[in-house]
């Protein structure tokens, strides 16, 4: 059987109102081990979560236009034709995109 890595081992008692705040933070941290939790909070003292959500978000909202972008693509190369109302369909896809992009949260 291979050696373990961590070898050391550290113990600590925690009333059970502590060990369930423990967990809680734990659960919050979106850590699932709590071996790992520890660790971590022992030697960094922290851990940063990021919300998400509204990269999430815009991600689903550009990869609906980029679909149907592609599609319109896909029908232009096996035509060769555009008609005027694709066109200005690309281009309202196109400010929407900049839109998106320009209320990004990442500024």
């Amino acid at each position: 059987m291979a050696e373990r890595k961590r070898n050391k081992e550290i113990h600590f008692y925690v009333t059970d109102e502590e060990r369930k705040l423990i967990r809680r933070k734990m659960i919050e941290s979106k850590t699932k081990n709590m071996g790992a939790y520890l660790r971590k909070m022992a030697i960094d003292g922290y851990i940063v979560n990021t919300d998400t959500t509204p990269l999430k978000k815009q991600y689903e909202e550009m990869h609906k236009i980029g679909v149907n972008i592609n599609q319109i693509a896909k029908k232009v190369n096996s035509t060769g034709d555009l008609y005027p109302e694709e066109m200005k369909e690309l281009k309202e896809m196109m400010k929407k995109l900049w839109r998106i992009l320009r209320s990004s949260p990442l500024k």
